[in-house]
């Protein structure tokens, strides 16, 4: 059956079909080959894959940051990032990286990022005379912190598939963020010093004072969120549907730029987003429940021990799988089917599960960003009206930046693991 599904796979993605359905597929193949399963389990499985609480997350998630972007809240984040760093030279490409970590601490998700920051940032970044690739990079790269910062939609996927706490796996994203996030903000102020880009970013600065007082109520969200979720007031997943509460009232009652007939287009939108990522999550856990019945983690942990001796060289050897899998494969559907298999193993050499799922959602979000499937590269190319292969050359620093951090997250632990250590009194 091993065999049956690795080329079923293989084949339907070579083909170009759709993730979530080549996954389906060939569950459904690998079954038929088998001859002792019936049928049945496809249904049953693919149903009790999203029948989990924590991923009602997902979708309230998807909805805030929708809300946040037709609300006025990504404008105001915007210019506050703008009042704090804008002033020098570079400062407005920095000011896209410090956006998208703000935004990211409600959204979860990347390409609502992408989209929300980039239709204000990259326009802002052409019209002071950056390059429009180097400008759609800075976006596509600084987007990924979506997935990093938490809440994270990918974080909350590992911690599903392998039954680790989301809320250790949020406050361990902090760290990772912040390194990702400081490391993108030298890489841009560094480039733009050495090419003379950036020279006017402080002409449209506005007073720090001034932002601050407009972005004080959707600088209100994050906290009602990271602040319910530690100080016990709320789950994560009940986290979700505050900040769309919250989403709602900062939008309407305080800036007043979201609207009752905006909320059409709003929730279909989101209904659209939430069935494409459910309907991988439902194929997935099929996938995963025949690989695991097939005993290939079992297989695989052995022969990872037995060509891999030392904890060092198996990080090593797990990224640059990673690293490939990120290229071609969805990011949810890589978690769903990787994690169950990998963290075990990762366990068995003293890998905190916590840190390896922050090391495979690092690793992973590098994929959103490099050809030929990265949602960010696409997503930030439609925003500036680019073709794919206008902004690689000016991508490659980019990546080499995250790579950088991944292998200091990788190998320094306490990056990852020092907030859950300090707040919450938990030693690995």
């Amino acid at each position: 059956m091993n065999t049956a599904l690795a080329l079923s796979v293989a084949i339907f993605f070579l083909l170009g079909v759709p993730i979530a359905v080549a996954i389906g597929l060939a569950s459904i193949i690998g079954i038929e080959v088998q001859g002792r399963l019936p049928l049945l389990l496809v249904a049953q499985r693919m149903f009790t894959g999203v029948d989990s609480f924590p991923l009602m997350a997902i979708p309230l998630f998807i909805l805030a940051g929708n809300l946040m972007s037709a609300g006025g809240i990504s404008h105001r984040l915007v210019e506050l990032a703008k009042s704090i760093v804008g002033g020098i030279q570079g400062g407005l490409a920095a000011s896209c990286v410090l956006t998208c970590m703000m935004f990211a601490s409600v959204s979860g998700s990347s390409v609502a990022t992408t989209f929300a920051i980039g239709a204000i940032l990259i326009p802002a970044m052409v019209k002071h005379g950056y390059p429009a690739p180097m400008a759609a990079s800075v976006q596509a790269s600084s987007a990924e912190l979506g997935v990093l910062i938490p809440p994270s939609i990918p974080l909350i996927l590992y911690g599903v598939s392998t039954d680790t706490s989301i809320g250790q796996l949020f406050l361990a994203g902090i760290g990772p963020g912040f390194l990702v996030a400081g490391s993108l903000m030298a890489l841009v102020l560094i480039l733009c010093r050495l090419r003379g880009i950036g020279k006017t970013d402080g002409a449209d600065r506005p007073r720090l004072g001034t932002a601050f007082v407009a972005a004080l109520p959707a600088l209100v969200v994050p906290f009602v969120i990271i602040g319910g979720i530690y100080s016990g007031v709320f789950t994560p997943t009940e986290a979700s549907a505050a900040a769309v509460a919250a989403a709602i009232l900062v939008g309407m009652a305080f800036y007043r730029e979201l609207k009752l007939a905006d909320l059409p287009d709003i929730l279909k939108a989101t209904v659209i987003s939430t069935s494409a990522i459910m309907l991988i999550i439902s194929g997935a856990a099929l996938f995963s429940f025949l690989i695991t019945r097939s005993g290939l983690p079992n297989e695989i942990a052995a022969w990872f021990k037995d060509v891999f001796e030392s904890r060092i060289a198996f990080l090593l050897a797990v990224n640059v799988l990673l690293l490939i899998v990120g290229m071609f494969i969805e990011t949810s559907a890589a978690i769903l089917v990787l994690a169950p298999i990998l963290a075990p193993i990762a366990v068995a050499y003293g890998v905190d599960p916590v840190h390896f799922g922050l090391i495979i959602v690092v690793n992973l979000a590098l994929g959103m960003i490099t050809p030929p499937l990265g949602v960010n590269l696409f997503a930030a190319c439609a925003v500036a009206k680019l073709p794919v292969e206008a902004i690689i050359p000016q991508l490659l620093w980019f990546v080499l930046t995250v790579f950088g951090a991944l292998m200091i997250i990788t190998y320094v632990p306490a990056i990852t693991l020092w907030p859950m250590q300090t707040i919450l009194g938990i030693t690995p």
